[in-house]
């Protein structure tokens, strides 16, 4: 059992030694004079948006929606993965998994009819 803690151990290691080495490798370069110095440019760092000069402040408020949105379609996107396999093995699987499936997608419905009645698929 140890030998399996052993190999992700080495595998931790591994993950930590290459972006420990990609910092240290610009670094070196960086000292050694290798890599030549980056002036602070005003005009480098302003906020661009498509060639445009930003008009106000550059920070807006995000409108919770577009999050909300996003995230409806994640879970029920999810649904449809864990929905597929179920679907390729009906045959072996019997009435009893089919049940189940039924009420899997029956509690993912009394979801999106929550959303539906709590008018958060609605853009006002």
């Amino acid at each position: 059992m140890l030998h399996e803690y052993g190999n992700i151990g080495i595998l931790a290691i591994i993950a930590l030694i290459f972006p420990a080495g990609a910092v240290v490798t610009s670094w070196a370069m960086t000292f050694m004079g290798m890599r030549p110095k980056v002036f602070q440019d005003p005009v480098k760092k302003d906020t661009y948006e498509c060639g445009v000069r930003t008009e106000g402040e550059s920070l807006v408020q995000f409108n919770f929606r577009f999050y909300y949105i996003a995230l409806l379609f994640v879970l029920f996107d999810v649904e449809i993965i864990f929905l597929f396999p179920w679907a390729l093995e009906m045959a072996k699987l019997g009435w009893r998994a089919y049940f189940e499936g039924l009420g899997f997608v029956g509690i993912l419905s009394l979801g999106i009819l929550y959303a539906w009645r709590k008018r958060a698929l609605e853009w006002r």
